[in-house]
């Protein structure tokens, strides 16, 4: 651990008083926040992605290219139930429309079109007018929309794309606005665990119903918690959090390394996480054939095993802080982890097409280590500003949506031109980006508190 990480620490943790050192975690009203907004981020990331399932029996069969996306008898006429009985011809239960790949590539991305345009202004809206109502809004708002996607495919493909474009808008302000709150909830030593219960994943309006009742902005407006868990966290978070609000440091955030390689490291692993979201109910269709009930099945294996291991992934992070761990290095080694090898696992995937087993174990791994750099890169921003953390959150995670509409464009358009040999350029055009992304954050990517981020009246007596 270096002198100033040292330094840093240390004044933390005589911050804190031998009370508000035993605090539970558990039952407390923090991990309790986190427990909800896990709820809320899991509802937002299902409302983002379900289109990407139906996708496989919405689009018109007679199509040669869809084939990407038939649901046929092929692997195993029904993995569940008895071959003889599945029915050779089933009935059309969904309408069926004439989208090549590169429209469905379109209708999959014009979601992110609304996120890129909010979520830094969503981390902005909710330093300044509290995360409890703008996050609320939000998540009732796309909760409504996403009730209109099959009126609005109904009705023409053009009212399709702007209705999930405004719902990006409303998920935007949603995401962005949801990180603001662990800057005045999550203590040092806990922030690990925390983001990553938050951000490992009709339900959506239970979900606002509850982050409007449980969820306040800071530790101090919160009618239910204990005195000593107020204490604990406002004593721990008084080193790095001051009360007085400053103008936000632009010209030296835009010339900050360590702040670009959090925001380009973020954006090639979110090139990973959208291939996954958007094409993995595709290509288990387009290599085996299998109907849209085991396609479904099959797609979700992967998220379940990162789901579980996305909650685990913070705790180690911590566990490992308290062991005194560089801080750097358990943010770099956990998104290394996190990156390296799910790229070389689907770089590996085209060569697979004839081993069911082989290729549905390889995409349960890599998925399930994608959420590791939840508590590495995605979280850095807290380390290197916590004054500024609100809005940085936002800003690096601002560059999810680009890669979100990059993905399925790209994508959309390699598969256009040859199904069979798009697969290829996608996972190795996938590795590449993660590699060079990955490459930079671990030259210039930094967890102390940076010389801009710093309280500018500490010296006056």
């Amino acid at each position: 651990m270096s002198h100033q990480e040292r330094r840093n620490t240390m004044a933390t943790m005589t911050e804190l008083s031998p009370t508000a050192r035993k605090i539970p975690s558990l039952c407390s009203i923090r991990y309790g926040i986190a427990l909800i907004a896990h709820f809320c981020s899991l509802t937002l990331m299902a409302q983002n992605t379900i289109i990407n399932i139906t996708m496989v029996v919405m689009v018109n069969s007679t199509d040669h290219q869809s084939q990407l996306n038939r649901s046929a008898e092929g692997l195993s006429a029904d993995l569940f139930d008895d071959p003889d009985k599945a029915p050779k011809n089933p009935p059309a239960r969904a309408p069926v429309y004439n989208w090549s790949p590169q429209i469905q590539g379109i209708i999959f991305s014009s979601i992110q079109y609304g996120m890129l345009l909010t979520q830094f202004p969503g981390g902005y809206l909710a330093g300044r007018l509290g995360t409890k109502r703008v996050v609320g809004v939000a998540l009732f708002v796309s909760s409504l929309l996403t009730l209109c996607i099959p009126v609005a495919a109904n009705l023409g493909l053009g009212l399709l794309i702007a209705t999930r474009i405004v719902q990006g808008l409303s998920q935007g302000v949603g995401y962005g606005g949801q990180l603001a709150v662990w800057q005045r909830w999550a203590p040092p030593h806990e922030r690990s665990s925390l983001c990553s219960i938050a951000l490992s994943g009709g339900i959506g309006c239970v979900c606002c119903l509850l982050w409007c009742v449980v969820v306040y902005d800071d530790p101090g407006s919160h009618p239910w918690i204990s005195t000593s868990e107020k204490e604990y966290i406002i004593s721990s978070l008084d080193q790095q959090v001051s009360s007085e609000k400053q103008s936000l440091p632009i010209k030296a955030m835009l010339s900050s390394l360590p702040l670009w390689s959090i925001c380009l490291c973020s954006f090639s692993h979110q090139w990973l996480i959208n291939t996954f979201l958007m094409y993995t109910p595709t290509y288990i269709s387009f290599v085996f054939k299998v109907n849209i009930r085991d396609n479904g099945l099959l797609s979700s294996l992967p998220f379940l095993v990162s789901w579980v291991i996305g909650i685990l992934t913070g705790k180690v992070a911590d566990f490992l802080l308290v062991k005194n761990f560089r801080l750097v290095t358990v943010r770099k080694v956990v998104t290394i982890l996190g990156t390296l090898p799910p790229s070389v696992l689907l770089a590996a995937l085209p060569y697979l097409n004839s081993s069911y087993v082989t290729t549905i174990t390889f995409l349960t791994i890599s998925c399930g280590l994608c959420p590791l750099p939840q508590a590495g890169v995605y979280i850095n921003a807290l380390d290197i500003a916590p004054r500024y953390s609100d809005v940085l959150l936002g800003a690096s995670r601002g560059f999810a949506p680009i890669a979100a509409v990059l993905v399925p464009t790209v994508s959309g358009f390699l598969l256009n031109q040859d199904p069979e040999f798009g697969w290829k350029n996608i996972f190795f055009l996938l590795f590449a980006i993660n590699i060079l992304g990955l490459i930079f954050y671990l030259i210039f990517g930094k967890a102390d508190v940076q010389d801009w981020a710093k309280e500018r009246k500490l010296t006056r007596l």
